[in-house]
């Protein structure tokens, strides 16, 4: 399971560096591979490898700019995870990423949506939306 990667307390999204983006992936090889595909594009990444794990990081006073969760996780749902994600952030833009083309009946139809496998050009216009619109 990912570990969390410390991001510095006076690190706020309005330096002049990267920004900071959650993700979150129950599977630790998809995890890896994402992972640095983020970091390659020039984000920093905190990877953890739940919901619960993600909401300890959003309760933190950590940065965050984007999350992008995983939609089909056990014990909690990514479309769970943004509906508490949004309770303690809100605002924070948010992108789903599955491997199925349509989300189950009320799983969240409106939040955007990477469809997976994903190319990292693919992941970085959706990063790059979200980001410019918040």
């Amino acid at each position: 399971m990912p570990a969390a990667v410390p991001i510095p307390q006076e690190t706020t999204a309005a330096d002049s560096g990267p920004r900071t983006i959650l993700f979150v992936e129950d599977e630790v090889l998809i995890a890896m591979i994402a992972g640095e595909m983020i970091t390659d594009l020039g984000y920093r990444v905190i990877e953890v490898g739940s919901g619960s794990q993600a909401l300890k990081v959003l309760a933190s006073d950590t940065p965050v700019d984007l999350l992008i969760t995983d939609y089909s996780m056990p014990r909690m749902t990514g479309g769970e995870l943004v509906k508490a994600a949004r309770a303690l952030r809100p605002g924070l833009p948010v992108l789903i990423a599955s491997g199925y083309s349509q989300l189950p009946d009320g799983g969240d139809s409106e939040l955007p949506r990477l469809i997976k496998p994903y190319r990292p050009e693919q992941l970085r216009q959706e990063i790059e939306k979200l980001l410019a619109a918040a």
